[in-house]
């Protein structure tokens, strides 16, 4: 992978500065931190962007009525105990533990991180506006900074290959998240590291097959 292209160290910088990246990927990139001055100061220049959001509020007191409604709430009370009946408190625990035991299963099932290529697409002044994470026969998109876009118009993402050809991949769900599904074609597309950008284009996606409207952000599909 060519980390020199410029589109691909903003993007990672900017993953890294946000907190995208998963540990394998930061440890990854801080190895190529420490060779390379001017990526560290891309990075740098995203973490300085990004500290304004991370700044503390100023402290309020909080009103002497509050603390009396929450003592109030929390007094001791006294409770009915009903007489034990020690079997079936045992099973219905028994059957607790093992609700809980299949519910941690298929959530472990559930979010599995199978992405194989992940891109940050970026505004044309460098911020970072969609995440998109290409799975084995579909790309799950995440708004991170997405523009507001009237409701006639639709957000379409494209692969960029290397004869510089547009390829649609499809139209990104209103309001920027979820999943777009993939063709046969596309999966092969997003197979390997690729430029993407993303288009403003008539409701439902372009006419002409060929992006129309403004390229509202770019980036690149890539493994870290």
């Amino acid at each position: 992978m060519n980390y020199q292209t410029p589109a691909l160290r903003r993007a990672l910088a900017a993953d890294y500065a946000i907190g995208l990246m998963s540990a394998p990927a930061r440890r990854r990139f801080e190895q190529l931190l420490l060779d390379d001055a001017a990526l560290r100061a891309e990075l740098a220049q995203w973490q300085e962007s990004l500290a304004t959001l991370t700044e503390a509020l100023p402290e309020h007191p909080v009103p002497d009525r509050v603390w009396h409604g929450i003592t109030a709430r929390i007094e001791p009370q006294v409770l009915h105990v009903p007489e034990k009946r020690p079997f079936w408190n045992w099973l219905r625990l028994t059957a607790a533990i093992c609700s809980i035991a299949v519910l941690v299963f298929l959530g472990s099932l559930y979010n599995r991180d199978d992405a194989r290529y992940r891109a940050t697409l970026l505004t044309a002044d460098a911020q970072p506006a969609l995440k998109v994470e290409a799975h084995a026969d579909y790309l799950q998109v995440e708004p991170l900074t997405l523009a507001a876009v009237d409701a006639d118009r639709s957000l379409e993402l494209w692969a960029i290959p290397a004869d510089g050809k547009p390829v649609s991949l499809g139209v990104i769900p209103a309001g920027g998240k979820g999943k777009v599904e993939l063709s046969e074609v596309q999966k092969t597309l997003i197979g390997k590291p690729i430029a993407l950008a993303v288009s403003l284009e008539p409701k439902g996606g372009s006419p002409t097959g060929q992006p129309t409207g403004p390229v509202l952000y770019q980036g690149t599909l890539a493994t870290l």
